[in-house]
């Protein structure tokens, strides 16, 4: 287990994620992208904006 950095939830790290991975907060709904699997380290995921041909 480990804390969202936005809300402080408990999050659950799935067995079996990898690095990269992007995970859901079941509290806050922001999205996490595990940094290291083994420690619980997250951080929040860069969203790529989209251009809509601008």
């Amino acid at each position: 287990m480990t804390e969202c950095i936005e809300c402080g939830a408990q999050i659950n790290i799935p067995n079996g994620a990898m690095k990269g991975e992007i995970i859901d907060c079941p509290e806050c709904g922001v999205e996490l992208e595990v940094v290291n699997p083994q420690s619980g380290e997250l951080r929040v995921a860069e969203v790529a904006g989209e251009d809509w041909g601008e």
